[in-house]
């Protein structure tokens, strides 16, 4: 809105790491947008469970740095229950032996991370980052105003 535009549903980013929401304000569905062109809707939400065709809000994502990231997750909230350390992108929770779908906290201690619904890096996006929260994430409703689910089962390291 601040420069003349009520929607966005084309975009090129040129440097650095983003997130581009489907509301004002860095509210709804968030994705992450990495260096390269993004011509459609498809581009940004590929096989995502929910599409969005145009971003209306965007902002950096200040940590992304895939050399250094290291993250534990947790199985229940308020970082309880079974934990696991993650330095490395994990496209199935399940093969690397986390028998649940479900996360229930976050301890992101670099870096700057995106957890996927579902195996293979699809459905709902939830950017996780260092310096937000103080790199904590206490219960799933804290992962962003769109937050659907505790379901995670793919996570990647955001690259900048």
């Amino acid at each position: 809105m601040e420069y003349g535009f009520e929607t966005v549903r084309s975009f090129k980013i040129e440097s650095g790491a983003w997130v581009g929401y489907e509301h004002l304000g860095f509210q709804g569905q968030q994705f992450v947008l990495e260096r390269g062109e993004y011509p459609r809707w498809e581009a940004w939400s590929g096989s995502n469970a929910y599409h969005v065709e145009r971003m209306t809000s965007f902002r950096p994502i200040a940590c992304a740095n895939h050399r250094d990231c290291k993250m534990t997750i947790y199985e229940r909230e308020n970082f309880l229950g079974r934990k696991g350390e993650l330095s490395d992108d994990y496209p199935s929770l399940q093969a690397m032996g986390w028998c649940n779908n479900e996360v229930g906290s976050f301890r992101v201690q670099s870096g700057a991370w995106v957890c996927y619904q579902y195996p293979g890096y699809r459905g709902f996006q939830y950017i996780l980052e260092c310096d937000r929260h103080s790199g904590e994430y206490k219960h799933w409703r804290e992962w962003g105003s769109h937050a659907q689910t505790f379901q995670i089962q793919s996570i990647r390291r955001i690259q900048q």
